[in-house]
């Protein structure tokens, strides 16, 4: 049954092996470097428990109340909700998170779709993968995604350097596998389990079956330990910067040293064409999610970039509003792309109702392949006093507050306090080091160009052009058949 935020805290006071900044954390609910984030989950799960919320954040399956971010979509009222609850949360947790859970339980979905796949090495492999996603759904845990290995040389297979560069298989027992190696993974310190799946690789060499792995790895499994970034938190006053002190994901390095996955844990193993299916439709669902948190980024970026033209009167030059012009665009692109998607949605091999997926992909290259160019825009909006106004202490102090409040009022609406403000969250959003790892932070969350750009080229219906250029020249059947079978 769906939790509360007490109950998900309590179920990671757990003694798991959590390390930040050379300390090992004893409680990850009360530290200081992960509780923001830890709240806002809580607050998401409370959310389906709230008389304002529980209808948009929840659905009935069954005759059970389930998250709406678990629930198998089916139909396309399935996905306008999901993207309702999605907006809802940010709304109202006032800012963008990106992994709370229901981005990456679509992953498991993707695995769901090739169980004829995984029924070619052993049957237990779709029937644990079924069963995990049912559990997902009835235990409503907190579950993220271990997908990158350090790799090492990548030059190197893994057998020819460490092998512990890419997670992989040890040892086989009556209790199932022993695993060795580590993942990035955001959010694992703090979250309840994670589908660890195989890193990009050449899946096609045979070799690398230790490597072709996937699995459920549970957060206080003896032998997982949680190495993590230094965190934004803390670092300044929150008024001063108050997205980096709400919103820091805590990334972490997962060391997995000989860790025992029980066989009903076990989603594939020794397959590599297994491993090439995850790689390939490891997106088919999570994108949506994914792009939408860019969708709610963008229009941050245009709040915070309209409202600095109306408090300094610069909203209605022309220069100002082609610029808005651009960010809009920018914005419904990426809602047209999501839109679309669900218009057109698509059955995928297991009866799910799956995004059009030429519109998700290519609304994810249009998402993230521009948003550089935004965030610049941005700034250029908002207008370089976000890189020099002093802090907060500075308007609160008598001898520097009366300057301060002097040059900062612009008129009776726009005093002083309410110009610091906006400037503080305009540089959090687009010009501090909370913005450029949230930036960078993109190649790892969404995976890299040219990972998004293979997965256009995959989906994309290429017959079409083909056909309508075959038409248009004159040309025979015979090389349009071969064409047509090379497009396929």
């Amino acid at each position: 049954m769906i939790r509360t935020g007490d109950q998900y805290r309590e179920s990671i006071r757990d003694g798991r092996d959590v390390w930040i900044n050379g300390e090992k954390v004893n409680d990850v609910t009360t530290h200081p470097s992960f509780k923001p984030a830890v709240d806002i989950r809580a607050r998401i799960y409370d959310m389906q428990h709230d008389a304002a919320t529980r209808d948009v954040m929840t659905a009935e399956v069954d005759g059970d109340i389930v998250a709406q971010g678990s629930k198998l979509p089916y139909t396309q009222d399935d996905w306008h909700a999901k993207r309702k609850a999605i907006d809802t949360v940010m709304y109202d947790i006032g800012g963008i998170v990106t992994r709370v859970g229901d981005e990456t339980v679509g992953e498991m979905w993707s695995l769901w779709d090739g169980k004829d796949i995984l029924n070619e090495i052993d049957h237990r492999f779709s029937e644990n993968i079924e069963r995990h996603i049912h559990q997902v759904i009835k235990d409503d845990p907190f579950h993220v995604s271990a997908n990158t290995d350090p790799k090492g040389d990548r030059s190197l297979r893994p057998q020819d350097q460490d092998p512990d560069m890419l997670t992989h298989v040890v040892k086989e027992t009556d209790a199932g596998i022993i695993i060795r190696g580590a993942k990035y993974e955001t959010a694992a310190a703090y979250s309840n389990q994670a589908f660890l799946k195989p890193t990009i690789a050449n899946w096609g060499d045979a070799k690398l079956s230790d490597y072709a792995l996937g699995c459920i790895v549970h957060m206080n499994a003896p032998g997982v330990k949680h190495i993590c970034r230094t965190g934004f938190t803390g670092r300044a006053p929150e008024r001063d910067y108050p997205l980096s002190n709400k919103f820091d994901e805590v990334d972490t390095v997962m060391v997995l040293d000989d860790v025992l996955i029980p066989w009903e844990d076990v989603l594939f193993y020794q397959h590599t064409r297994a491993a090439t299916f995850i790689r390939a439709t490891l997106h088919r669902y999570s994108a949506f999610p994914f792009v939408q948190r860019t969708l709610s980024f963008a229009d941050m970026m245009i709040g915070a970039a309209l409202w600095n033209v109306k408090q300094t009167g610069l909203d209605k030059q022309q220069a100002v509003m082609e610029k808005l012009a651009e960010l809009a665009v920018w914005r419904e692109g990426i809602n047209a792309h999501l839109t679309a998607a669900v218009a057109t949605a698509e059955e995928s091999p297991n009866g799910l109702l799956m995004p059009n997926q030429s519109l998700l992909f290519t609304g994810r290259v249009h998402a993230m392949t521009n948003l550089p160019k935004m965030m610049h825009l941005a700034r250029e909006l908002c207008g370089g006093q976000i890189c020099v106004t002093p802090d907060a202490a500075a308007f609160e102090h008598p001898e520097t507050g009366k300057w301060l409040e002097k040059f900062y009022s612009i008129n009776d609406s726009w005093i002083a306090e309410d110009r610091r403000k906006l400037l503080a969250l305009a540089r959090d959003l687009v010009n501090s080091d909370y913005a450029g790892h949230r930036l960078t932070f993109q190649l790892f969350a969404q995976s890299p160009p040219f990972a998004h750009l293979a997965a256009v080229y995959r989906n994309f219906d290429w017959n079409g052009p083909l056909e309508f250029a075959h038409k248009a020249a004159g040309l025979s059947d015979r090389v349009w058949g071969e064409k047509k079978q090379a497009a396929e």
